[in-house]
């Protein structure tokens, strides 16, 4: 409808104006709610990374340095990790494999590059006992690194991590396969993968008021590039309950497959994301950042951009992580990037939409 006026001429004749149409704000439909999630794997800190860091600090432990490349592919709503090793004290002492204690300040470097939560369940969580569950989540509290996975109480285990996304409350579940034969001095100390148990926390993480749940988990045959019939048969078991809308696995140590299973996304493992193992194989170096933009439509949640971005921890001198997007050029770093696609893309996800971010 065009709303008139009427004027006056000079002459005293009536002249007609009229406007623009007159449209309602509420007819303008609201943008879409999205957001995005970044997920790296294995945080494992050999003694030579500690090393590393000592030697960036000028005597004290700075581990930015040495993580500082993967900055920009962190950078998302929402960005998780998973922390492979206990922390201990500042004073330390700190060990590596096979029972690993890390120095606190892992965790502030984590946290300084974006990072935001982590997965701790890991079959090294009990590596130096319970009381290195205490010491490691109470450093991640010390700098405001979220956690889940492993518990100092009761009431801790039972509470679901929410996180927000932009505005969107997403929680981040944690589990593992085992603890390297140590028993789990209570129950609720750690998680252990059960179908039930997670299903059930993801069931509970919605009642929380989670829209978008997460699951990370530790899983497959360490330096396996392929996926178990295991892992691929819980992948489909989990993705198919509505709790559940996405998975990220770890452990292995080397890049495994992303798949689509159902309009949902597994990456069965993300290799490494910073090692020093004592003697490189080449692929434990190599790693994956995935990152899944969420877009909300009439029937809920969906990933609506799945991409990757390639890493690779350079052992220098000086140790370095770095994006692959972002640096030049060389013959090891072109070999890492083919390694990694043709492992990526090995169960169909180049077909279901996945590809490498733009630097």
């Amino acid at each position: 409808m065009l709303a008139a006026g009427f004027l006056t001429s000079c002459t005293g004749s009536p002249v007609v104006v009229t406007s623009a149409p007159v449209t309602s704000s509420s007819s303008v439909a609201p943008a879409p709610r999205t957001f995005t999630l970044a997920a790296g794997g294995d945080i494992l800190i050999h003694p030579a990374l500690t090393d590393q860091a000592v030697a960036d600090g000028s005597g004290s432990r700075n581990y930015v340095p040495l993580l500082e490349g993967i900055r920009r592919a962190v950078d998302a709503d929402l960005s998780i990790c998973h922390m492979e090793v206990p922390l201990g004290k500042p004073e330390g002492p700190f060990f590596g494999y096979p029972a690993f204690l890390a120095p606190p300040e892992v965790a502030r470097g984590l946290k300084d590059i974006g990072y935001d939560s982590c997965s701790t369940a890991s079959n090294h969580t009990l590596d130096r006992g319970p009381s290195a569950i205490q010491t490691t989540l109470d450093a991640m509290d010390a700098v405001g690194l979220k956690h889940t996975g492993s518990f100092r109480t009761p009431e801790e285990a039972a509470a679901p991590l929410l996180l927000d996304a932009g505005g969107v409350k997403v929680a981040q579940l944690s589990f593992t396969y085992g603890f390297n034969g140590i028993p789990l001095p209570q129950p609720w100390m750690a998680n252990q993968i059960n179908v039930a148990k997670i299903l059930a926390d993801a069931r509970a993480a919605r009642a929380a008021g989670a829209e978008v749940v997460v699951l990370s988990v530790q899983w497959g045959n360490e330096y396996q590039h392929e996926a178990t019939a295991e892992q691929k048969s819980l992948a489909r078991q989990l993705l198919a309950d509505p709790a559940l809308d996405l998975i990220i696995g770890t452990h292995v140590h080397v890049v495994q497959p992303f798949e689509n299973i159902g309009g949902k996304w597994v990456t069965y493992g993300l290799g490494n994301e910073v090692a020093r193992h004592s003697e490189p194989r080449g692929v434990t170096e190599e790693g994956v950042i995935a990152r899944f933009t969420f877009t909300q439509d009439a029937s809920g949640w969906k990933v609506t951009k799945a991409e990757y971005v390639p890493t690779l921890v350079e052992l220098g001198p000086p140790i370095r992580l770095v994006d692959l997007t972002r640096v030049g050029e060389t013959p090891r770093r072109a070999e890492a990037i083919k390694r990694t696609e043709d492992v990526l893309f090995s169960m169909g996800a180049m077909s279901a939409g996945l590809t490498r971010a733009r630097p």
